[in-house]
This record gives C-alpha cells, structure tokens and sequence, in this order.
C-alpha cells in the first residue's frame, strides 16, 4: 500500500510520519528532501519554487508497492494511480499560527499558510487530485502523535474515520477574517 501524508505546512506531517514509521514498514519518501537532493528547485517570482512538473515524474520511479510520501506538495507531484491513501492532517488555525511564530515565518508567509489552512486549499487539491475515495482528514489541533498515528492505521483498516473539518465557519463565528485575511 502507497501512503501519503500531506497537509500545509506545521500541521505536523515529518512528525506524524516518524511516529507511523516506528510500528510500520513502509519507504519513507519526503518530497522536500527529495526536491532539493535532486535538484528541482528553481528560482521564481517569489524565490526559491519547487519544479513540480519535472519532480512528479522523477517521483513517479520512488513509488513502490509500500511507501510513505509526505510533504505538501503531494496532489501536485503524485499520480492517483500511485498511492492508496491519501491523509491529510489539518490543524487549528489559531493553534497553527504559533507553530508559525516558533519558526519565526515573516508576516506574508505566515497569512499564506493561515488562509491555505482556512480555505482548505491542500485538502481540496488532495481531494480533487486523488479522489474522495481515497482522502481522508485528520485534524491534529488536541491530539497526541500517538492519538493521530491510530487514526491513521484505522483509516488504512476500514477507509472511514475522516474528520470534518470547516475552519471558515469557527473564523466567521468569531468575526475574525481581518485576523487572517487582507481585505
């Protein structure tokens, strides 16, 4: 079984991953990694960008029957054909800009990944890129490593156990879009 885990940045993927990876035997395949040993970076408008066109079709030789991709930008660099799970973790906006904060992001950077998150944008990519069927949300705002992992390995056994989650409603409850977004 191929597996993916992907989500916006400091959901906690790399740390999802390791913790999976200690009671399973699967390739680990970390796209980040990947892209920069590789070479697939190339500058662009806005710095330093991934070359997903040229990266999805070296990706497509490291997948193998049992493989763990994670990283991001996995809708934009793996075939459906390719993977059989696709998790994606997800995280509390308000919980997420510490995280931010922690890794000293600048301003621009920061609302980016804060609106990604509220928006879905990663979420709605994975869906549309590898099917309902096959994606599946884990929301890890107050959950232990240990608590996701088990989710995780229910989703594997019975393809069911996605959360719902809708932080644009929370954001709109709290009148807070001007937190998160210029307008």
């Amino acid at each position: 079984m191929s597996l993916v885990i992907t989500g916006n940045p400091g959901v906690g993927k790399h740390t999802i991953a390791d913790e999976f990876l200690k009671n399973e035997d699967y390739d680990l395949v970390d796209i980040n990694k990947v892209a920069i040993e590789t070479n697939h970076i190339v500058e662009g408008e806005y710095g330093t960008e991934v070359d997903v066109k040229n990266l999805k079709l070296y990706l497509k030789n490291l997948i193998k029957k049992r493989v763990l991709v994670v990283g991001h930008l996995a809708p934009y660099v793996i075939d459906k054909s390719d993977i059989d799970i696709a998790i994606i973790l997800r995280k509390n906006p308000y919980k997420l800009v510490e995280v931010y904060e922690k890794r000293q992001y600048d301003k621009e950077k920061v609302k980016e990944n804060l609106g990604s998150e509220i928006l879905g944008i990663i979420a709605h990519d994975t869906m549309t890129e590898f099917g309902a069927e096959k994606t599946f949300q884990v929301d890890t705002t107050e959950k232990t490593p240990t608590r996701i992992v088990e989710q995780i390995q229910n989703v594997i056994r019975e393809r069911n156990n996605s959360d719902d989650v809708d932080w644009l409603s929370e954001i709109k409850q709290n009148d807070d879009f001007q937190t998160f977004f210029d307008y």
